[in-house]
């Protein structure tokens, strides 16, 4: 069971999971639960076809073939190391390196399909939040592009940013639009924001997923572009590396997260955040690239 911890004077919690520390790691050698019994099978990475007697019972799929056997587009199983008491992660596709950015668009319509499915699944449950870690600077233990699901209990308090106001319009159709808020944390941070206010996420009708996955990967290969620049800050890592997250609740958005630098001493003493690229300057960079 997670165990949630209050803080005496503000609004604020923490999540005591230390099971944690066991998940695996392409980084390191194996020796957690998730690790092949003997050498020869100790590359074989979970989330890879074939490979599906080394994860937890599947509890849904796009695809053909049988529960846990290949034939899958997408596939969701529960996270053996979980943050919260529902905790699932969500793979991409059977290919071991690429994600939204580089899969085909029919194959990122059927992953924000299946967020949209597994978020109706839960939401009576509790704040479900969908998330994606990608790279190992991100938070990435497996390099297998996959995005998680977890739900927080209603009475623990998601101190989440509302949805910020538009500015510095990056990409705009009819049913979505991307900007670089003047609020933002973050160097060449993006947002994508859909025109219907008062809606969750959840709403997502099947035609709206179709454009969706578009925007999506459109802004990734546009962040990726710029981000390569001489001129942009790097954290010594040649690969891609961020996050998004689905807002929680009402006025839902995805937030996308380069992680071009660290957060040091100044932003987690004082709580407030650094941005070396003027949000207005990112949205220009961003439109041409």
């Amino acid at each position: 069971m997670a165990k949630y911890v209050p803080d005496v004077k503000t609004q604020r919690w923490v999540i005591i999971a230390s099971s944690r520390t066991k998940r695996p790691s392409d980084a390191k050698t194996r020796t957690d639960s998730f690790a092949p019994a003997s050498k020869s099978e100790a590359i074989r990475c979970p989330f890879c076809p074939d490979n599906e007697s080394l994860t937890p019972p599947e509890v849904y799929r796009i695809g053909s073939g049988e529960k846990d056997k290949p034939g899958w587009d997408v596939r969701v199983v529960p996270n053996k190391f979980p943050i919260t008491d529902v905790h699932e992660v969500i793979i991409h596709s059977p290919s071991d390196t690429d994600d939204v950015e580089k899969l085909p668009l029919p194959q990122v319509t059927k992953v924000i399909s299946c967020y949209r499915d597994r978020y109706r699944a839960h939401e009576t449950d509790g704040q479900v939040l969908i998330f994606c870690n990608h790279g190992f600077h991100a938070g990435a233990s497996l390099k297998h592009p996959h995005s998680q699901l977890v739900v927080v209990p209603r009475q623990i308090n998601i101190d989440a940013l509302s949805r910020e106001p538009i500015a510095n319009i990056v990409e705009d159709n009819a049913s979505f639009i991307t900007y670089c808020p003047d609020f933002s944390q973050w160097p060449l941070e993006a947002w994508i924001a859909p025109k219907a206010l008062g809606t969750k996420f959840g709403d997502l009708t099947d035609p709206e997923i179709s454009i969706l996955a578009g925007v999506l990967q459109s802004i990734l290969r546009k962040i990726e572009s710029v981000s390569t620049q001489p001129e942009m800050p790097h954290m010594q890592d040649p690969t891609f590396v961020y996050n998004y997250y689905i807002y929680h609740g009402s006025n839902w958005y995805i937030r996308i997260i380069p992680r071009l630098v660290h957060r040091a001493g100044f932003e987690l003493g004082t709580g407030l955040n650094v941005n070396v690229i003027d949000p207005a300057e990112a949205a220009e960079l961003l439109r041409k690239g």
